[in-house]
């Protein structure tokens, strides 16, 4: 995300955005940190940072971009790939895992969700702590979609990836 920002408006924007932001946290350290780059804001407009240094840090920028993609790309293929040999395999337990896997997934949320409803509604002095611990189980969830194949951060909509996805990838995007 931070190479496809600085890509975008590049680094002397970024450098001027970063400082005043830096500037304004009561933190030390923040603060020697927008000093630092107000230094370099001050270099870039005295030229002591000359435009080809600065389009020379836009341009590595901008490979580090597309090296970023090209890892994004490869891995749907992966997946891709596995999910397809996984659809085709004779053995009934390979090619029926991940649907058992997902059901029981679903059916682990909305039993979680039933029980935490029930606390809210019926037991409100330990809703609070109920739905606290909820954050302990952030990492539980990340993995079990995860494994399904289901990214919960959506990342773009690539036109020349949406014949390449899976079948349930599918209707993930239209759902989104």
């Amino acid at each position: 995300m931070l190479a496809k920002l600085l890509s975008k408006i590049g680094v002397p924007i970024l450098v001027k955005f970063i400082s005043g932001s830096l500037g304004q946290m009561p933190n030390e350290v923040a603060k020697r940190a927008s000093g630092a780059l107000l230094e370099v804001n001050d270099a870039i407009s005295t030229n002591q940072i000359t435009e080809k240094d600065v389009y020379e840090a836009n341009r590595h920028i901008e490979a580090l971009e597309n090296l970023d993609e090209e890892v994004n790309i490869n891995t749907l293929k992966l997946v891709h790939e596995m999910m397809t040999k996984e659809m085709q395999a004779q053995d009934k337990f390979v090619r029926f895992w991940r649907p058992s896997f997902g059901y029981s997934v679903a059916i682990a949320w909305l039993v979680m969700m039933m029980t935490i409803s029930y606390v809210v509604v019926f037991d409100s002095t330990n809703a609070s702590a109920v739905i606290l611990a909820l954050v302990d189980t952030t990492s539980l969830w990340a993995i079990a979609l995860g494994v399904l194949g289901v990214s919960v951060v959506k990342t773009s909509k690539d036109e020349s990836l949406k014949d390449k996805t899976s079948f349930g990838s599918k209707i993930f995007n239209k759902i989104l």
